[in-house]
C-alpha cells in the first residue's frame, strides 16, 4: 500500500474532545473538494458527538476545470467508463479507510461513508467489496456503478441510505430506482427517500434522514 497516495483534506474531532469512537467519512462530487462536504459534519455531530469527520480531496485534479478535484474523469460518462474510474479510484479510497481505522484502532463496524454524487458513487462501490460490513452508506443525488457486476464481487453488505431530488439535472432521478432494484437483489438492506422539487444537491429533510439513519447504525 505504501506506493498508493495517502488522501488528505479537512476534518472535525469529535464533540467529546475524546478520542474518535467512530469515523465518519464525506466524500465529495466531480469538480469539488474536502471544504464542500465538511460543512455536513457539525449537523452530524449534532447526533454522533463520539465520531470524527474526514473530507479529504479526491486524488486526481478537476480536468475539466482549472480546480476542483475528481475521484475520476467525466469526460466519458458512460457505463464502462464510469466502471474503469470507480476501479482504478477504489485501491486509493480502501488504503485511507484502513489508514484511518488502523490510527485510531476502530473496526469497518465504527465507520460510516456519507457520499455526494461522484462520492456515493464511489462510497457504494467500495463499501459493498470490501471484507468486512461498514456500520452504513449514506449516498446522496448519485448512483451505483457497475450494477451488473455486484452479484460476482460484493463482499459485504452494510445498510445503505439514498436520497435523490426529482428535479436533479446532473443525475437523474431514475438513478435511485435502478440502484435500489440492484442493492435489493443482492439482499442489501437498503432505504431510499425521494425529494420532491430538489436539484443536485442536499436539503435539510436529506440531512435528517441522514442523521437518523447513521445514529441507528451505530446504536
Amino acid at each position: 500500500m505504501a506506493d498508493l497516495p495517502l488522501l488528505h483534506g479537512p476534518a472535525l474531532p469529535p464533540a467529546t474532545g475524546r478520542p474518535p469512537r467512530q469515523v465518519v467519512l464525506l466524500l465529495h462530487g466531480v469538480g469539488a473538494d474536502g471544504n464542500d462536504l465538511i460543512g455536513l459534519a457539525p449537523f452530524f455531530q449534532q447526533v454522533l458527538p463520539e465520531a470524527a469527520f474526514f473530507s479529504p480531496n479526491a486524488p486526481e485534479p478537476y480536468d475539466m476545470a482549472p480546480f476542483g478535484h475528481q475521484w475520476f474523469s467525466i469526460r466519458d460518462f458512460g457505463p464502462a467508463a464510469r466502471l474503469k474510474g470507480a476501479v482504478a479510484a477504489a485501491p486509493i479510497l480502501n488504503h485511507y479507510i484502513d489508514h484511518l481505522l488502523a490510527i485510531f484502532g476502530l473496526a469497518e463496524e465504527n465507520m460510516a461513508l456519507i457520499g455526494f454524487s461522484q462520492g456515493t458513487m464511489m462510497s457504494l462501490y467500495v463499501g459493498l467489496r470490501r471484507a468486512r460490513p461498514l456500520a452504513g452508506i449514506v449516498g446522496y443525488s448519485g448512483m451505483l456503478v457497475g450494477p451488473d457486476l455486484l452479484a460476482s464481487e460484493i463482499r459485504s453488505r452494510p445498510p445503505v441510505l439514498l436520497v435523490h431530488g426529482d428535479a436533479d439535472g446532473i443525475l437523474p432521478v431514475e438513478s435511485l430506482p435502478q440502484a435500489e432494484k440492484a442493492l435489493r437483489a443482492n439482499n442489501v438492506p437498503v432505504e431510499t427517500h425521494i425529494r420532491p422539487g430538489l436539484a443536485h444537491g442536499i436539503d435539510e429533510e436529506g440531512i435528517r434522514l441522514g442523521q437518523e439513519f447513521l445514529k441507528a447504525r451505530f446504536g
